[in-house]
């Protein structure tokens, strides 16, 4: 379900939120804050991304498709995604809103608003590095607290366990598609967090362990030839599959019930 009074468009069968990534972030935010002032004990609202990779997963795995369908939120961390909706019919995305970029966005102004972050996701080296970077990034910032994501099945209560104690405002989870979104919608009903808010391998990049492509190929939508020149091992096929199939999707499926794009105005 999306939030009631977003501005929606729809691409490859997906509703995605045309908000700016300034937007994203002051509706996440205010909508922190207002539940916390309520003290209602709500459970927490869900924010995926959708990129290639994404797109083409929700034509193909079942599982993720369902839980990208219980979103609350969707935003297009793909490029591609924003230059085609200026071509479609309907509202065009403002901007691209890359995790990459989001979580720094959500960062500043939780330190602004007194807000909370939990870490979960990544090898424990790298996880723990990224707290101390996001720390170090954003001295005020409250980190109440991390976990790395390797964890059996018969682990998972603990780690709810942990996030409940530290009841965060934003609990990010970065496990890679599709487990990040399977596990958030299964753990939607579990865990004390006012987001959930999935981001990949976003704390690779917070540690340099990953780096960003030259602005001038952000900005021509190339970022994902960039990724995969500088880690073909672990890019490199992902993106030789998916991103063919998630532009044809694009172009081709319009809604929910895969009736073919409009390209008028």
């Amino acid at each position: 379900m999306i939030l009631d009074g977003f501005n929606l468009t729809n691409i490859g069968g997906m509703n995605i939120t045309t908000l700016s990534r300034k937007g994203i972030t002051k509706a996440l935010v205010e909508d922190c804050l207002a539940r916390n002032a309520e003290t209602d004990g709500s459970k927490p609202k869900v924010l995926f991304d959708v990129n290639g990779q994404g797109l083409s997963l929700y034509h193909t795995n079942a599982s993720f498709r369902s839980a990208m369908q219980q979103a609350d939120m969707i935003h297009a961390d793909g490029g591609f995604l924003v230059t085609l909706s200026k071509f479609f019919k309907g509202p065009a995305i403002e901007e691209r809103s890359a995790t990459t970029d989001l979580i720094h966005d959500i960062a500043a102004e939780c330190v602004a608003k007194g807000l909370s972050f939990y870490l979960l996701g990544g090898e424990e080296e790298l996880n723990r590095d990224c707290a101390i970077i996001l720390q170090k990034m954003y001295p005020s910032l409250r980190i109440v607290g991390r976990r790395n994501g390797y964890f059996t099945a018969a682990e998972e209560a603990d780690v709810v366990a942990d996030i409940n104690r530290a009841n965060p405002d934003f609990l990010w989870v970065g496990m890679g598609k599709p487990r990040e979104q399977t596990i958030s919608i299964r753990w939607k009903t579990m865990v004390n967090a006012r987001w959930i808010v999935t981001c990949g391998g976003c704390y690779n990049f917070i540690t340099g362990g990953y780096t960003r492509a030259p602005l001038w190929m952000q900005n021509a939508n190339l970022e994902f030839v960039y990724r995969a020149a500088t880690n073909p091992r672990t890019h490199l096929w992902r993106y030789l599959v998916t991103s063919p199939h998630a532009l044809w999707i694009a172009l081709t499926v319009r809604d929910k019930n895969n009736s073919r794009n409009d390209f008028s105005k």
